[in-house]
């Protein structure tokens, strides 16, 4: 047996409307495909990777716990966070971990922004 690849990644929101507009911010659509669970949620597209949402009242990890998207261009993309008011920390720039900065989503959860070299 072999893992063949990462099926989806999934995180609490504890606002799932004001989650998916986040994002939605960075380019993720939503796939209506997603079953009903009995609970609030939505499943999102990351390009062929999927993010799926699910309604909770429980407090998120730490910065430990993140996952990465991998976009063309962090200084446009912080900008446009920004100007939803979505802070953002840049890390310092380490040669081959490419350019990042973290923020969060509205629930709290880490997500890294990750500019390739």
């Amino acid at each position: 047996m072999s893992v063949s690849g990462v099926g989806h990644v999934s995180i609490g929101a504890t606002d799932v409307n004001a989650s998916v507009e986040f994002y939605q911010w960075l380019g993720l659509t939503i796939d209506p495909s997603r079953p009903d669970f009995g609970m609030a949620g939505a499943w999102l597209q990351a390009g062929e990777q999927q993010v799926h949402l699910i309604a909770t009242d429980l407090t998120p990890p730490g910065i430990t716990n993140h996952f990465a998207f991998v976009v063309s261009d962090l200084d446009e993309c912080l900008t446009m966070l920004e100007s939803n008011g979505v802070a953002a920390r840049r890390s310092p720039h380490v040669i081959g971990a490419g350019h990042q900065a973290f923020v969060q989503d509205p629930h709290g959860n880490v997500v890294e922004l990750n500019q390739p070299e």
